[in-house]
């Protein structure tokens, strides 16, 4: 993940190693110090004896634990940082053979996923118990892996960085009150059910209907994809929607300049899974878009609502639909949370303090 890569490069004070189970787009991940630990033939076969007839989260095995080990040692580590709350239940028994300090960072999705079977919840909170500290991205997350039974003591909070200088802030002209112009709005993620996407399709439409001239581009991939298309024809506006699929971090820069109102209603999806808080939504208020988003997870923590974005409840695409119609009136309302908005991202997550907080976490623990 982009934003895990950006945290790991740009340490300076500690020198990092990653250990893997494989390498992908090494050409846009360019880093030397990386080691592969590789699943075992018998992987699949684990997993499914702990998941299936166990009914319990899969933990790594002996012959696993002393590969990992043996880096460990040859490297000379002295800290070892768990991305992911449910690959740290995985790498329990390599946590607890481990014998310098240990750290697990949640990100979102694995802070509720499966946390409904007492297995998988127990197992959780065993690793909160054996691991030295706990990161967390937002506050809500923090109340969240408390609610697993964690010692408030153990967490801090790690936000997101931004490095802002990749996204410099540009002053929008939003098209007149008259009709004038056409409205480009945005939204970009996985597409998932936790994004709010058939919000956004719905809320889009409400629009269009009083402003003809208008575009909304969707940038991601995922399951929904399918769906979200068949939605757009039913509602008639597939003509207005484009969806472009992934794209690379120099072509969403691209659009964020090239768009006037960046959409992300957000909402905890059937299985549980919340936002922390989301990554391009905060690179899109950097650059200057106008953000409008949800009362969800960690949104609320970056956005304070009519000054640095406006925030509607989750699931109501008429809420959206009418703050985003209302916004149309007034295009000074646009430019001042525009403005608020890299505000905040500046001044709660610039990725130079975020990590040189990270660099005081890890050597306060060596």
């Amino acid at each position: 993940m982009l934003h895990i890569y950006r945290q790991i490069t740009s340490l300076k004070r500690c020198r990092p190693i990653v250990i893997a189970q494989k390498r992908e787009q090494a050409d846009r991940y360019p880093f030397e110090a990386i080691y592969i630990v590789a699943k075992p033939p018998a992987h699949f076969l684990r997993r499914f004896w702990f998941r299936q007839v166990c009914d319990k989260p899969w933990q790594i095995s002996g012959a696993e634990v002393r590969a990992l080990l043996a880096i460990l040692t040859k490297t000379d580590a002295r800290l070892l940082h768990i991305y992911f709350g449910h690959i740290a239940v995985h790498l329990l028994p390599l946590i607890r053979a481990w014998n310098k300090p240990s750290i697990v960072s949640f990100h979102g999705a694995d802070v509720m996923v499966d946390m409904d079977k007492p297995a998988y919840r127990s197992a959780t909170r065993e690793m909160l118990k054996t691991v030295e500290l706990v990161l967390v991205r937002s506050e809500s997350l923090r109340r969240a892996v408390v609610d697993l039974g964690c010692d408030e003591k153990k967490i801090e909070i790690q936000r997101t960085g931004i490095p802002l200088d990749e996204f410099p802030f540009r002053a929008r002209s939003f098209p007149s009150r008259s009709g004038g112009g056409e409205w480009r709005f945005l939204q970009a993620g996985r597409l998932i059910e936790k994004k709010g996407l058939p919000v956004t399709l719905r809320a889009f439409a409400s629009f269009l209907r009083q402003h003809q001239n208008a575009a909304l581009t969707m940038a991601g991939e995922g399951p929904l994809l399918g769906q979200l298309q068949k939605l757009a024809r039913d509602l008639k506006i597939d003509n207005h929607v484009s969806f472009i699929g992934f794209i690379s971090q120099e072509e969403l820069r691209d659009i964020f300049y090239a768009s006037h109102i960046f959409l992300h209603p957000s909402e905890t999806g059937p299985d549980g899974n919340q936002e922390g808080i989301p990554n391009s939504m905060l690179e899109a208020m950097a650059s200057g878009l106008p953000v409008f988003a949800t009362e969800h997870g960690g949104i609320p923590e970056a956005i304070e609502n009519r000054v640095s974005g406006v925030l509607v409840p989750e699931h109501n695409h008429k809420e959206l639909a009418g703050a985003l119609l209302d916004a149309a009136q007034d295009p000074g309302f646009l430019s001042r949370i525009a403005r608020g908005g890299a505000d905040a991202v500046a001044q709660k997550f610039d990725q130079r303090i975020q990590t040189r907080h990270l660099e005081d976490v890890y050597l306060k623990l060596l």
